[in-house]
């Protein structure tokens, strides 16, 4: 399984999905997060390999 940690709330998805749809999957808009994988940012294409952590930060804007 693949984990995305947002704050203090982990998703699983499958492995073999990109990151969009796993996002897309929970409800999490690609433009309110900046997602990192081992320390490295990471792109909506990527394909999310089985064991992978997806930390999830939020973006804060404001105007």
């Amino acid at each position: 399984m693949v984990k995305l940690v947002l704050r203090d709330q982990e998703y699983e998805v499958r492995p073999g999905m990109t990151l969009l749809d796993a996002l897309k999957k929970n409800d999490i808009l690609l433009e309110s997060v900046l997602c990192m994988r081992d320390g490295e940012l990471i792109v909506e294409d990527e394909i999310l390999k089985d064991g992978d952590v997806i930390k999830l930060v939020a973006v804060i804007s404001g105007g």
